[in-house]
């Protein structure tokens, strides 16, 4: 064997002891950075959030409640500590995270490949639709997508949403009102001033039936159909492998069914909010 083989050799095998304490204390800062570690020593953890009925909102007394309230509020008694939602706007939620404003976004946010290339998404933890609400005379005798596409008519839907997305992708013809607040969008629809507003489901049922004399659900079923999942930073592999597993229990143990019955199939809820 050549001299300078052997050399290679013996410097390969002094490095590698090197490499090998170069790789474990490079696994020991990934684990440091986490936000799990950051969550369990500050016991508490601080989750992204924006109203939207009946995923969050708040009760009579100003409380939080709703769908993704519960949702967060049993990670954190799992993980044994507190949780701090954060209202945030919707149109700068991600940007909100990215910057360290909180630790993860539970609020019904739409996994898309857009989104993704910014943020790490869980497995899903539900899934959601588009639906709209429509005003009676305004959209007298629509049916069907096609009914609002078109130059004449006006559709309001929240900026920044997956809702946004939906309603340019279906209605290119329409004319788009866009909205930092669902509840304005909603006001916009109960004056008269636009013809329909597209949001997720169950939301738009909710609505038409609080004004059964003026507003309709004109579409028979969701339009779309869209994973929901959390949302964190990028490179944190601890963090998704515990959230993702978290939410494979609450999947098999019945949780999130029991909690998805409660809030969207029935409206045992509306005298809390009322």
């Amino acid at each position: 064997m050549k001299k300078s083989a052997i050399v290679c050799i013996v410097s390969l095998m002094l490095l590698l002891p090197f490499s090998q304490v170069a790789a474990g204390e490079l696994g020991d800062q990934l684990a440091k950075e986490s936000i799990i570690e950051k969550i369990q020593k500050d016991k508490v953890i601080r989750v992204g959030m924006s109203t939207f009925v009946p995923w969050a909102m708040k009760d009579k007394h100003g409380k939080l409640i709703g769908f993704e309230i519960d949702v967060a509020r049993q990670l954190a008694r799992d993980m044994g500590i507190e949780v701090e939602f954060v209202p945030t706007a919707w149109s700068g939620i991600i940007p909100a995270l990215m910057t360290g404003k909180f630790d993860v976004i539970i609020g019904g946010m739409g996994i898309t490949p857009e989104r993704n290339l910014k943020v790490n998404f869980t497995t899903p933890y539900d899934y959601s639709g588009m639906s709209m609400v429509a005003h009676r005379k305004k959209a007298d005798g629509f049916s069907e997508l096609k009914d609002f596409d078109n130059e004449n008519i006006h559709i309001a839907v929240r900026m920044g949403t997956t809702a946004e997305q939906a309603a340019r992708k279906f209605f290119p013809n329409a004319n788009l009102r866009l909205f930092e607040n669902e509840s304005q969008a909603l006001q916009e629809l109960n004056l008269g001033r636009v013809h329909a507003v597209v949001s997720s489901a169950p939301m738009p049922m909710f609505h038409a039936l609080k004004y059964p004399d003026k507003l309709f659900v004109p579409l028979k079923e969701n339009f779309t159909k869209e994973p929901i999942g959390f949302a964190i930073r990028k490179g944190d592999p601890d963090a998704l492998n515990y959230f993702n597993n978290w939410i494979i229990n609450m999947h098999a143990s019945g949780f999130l069914k029991e909690k998805k019955a409660f809030w969207f199939e029935s409206r045992e809820w509306e005298d809390l909010v009322k």
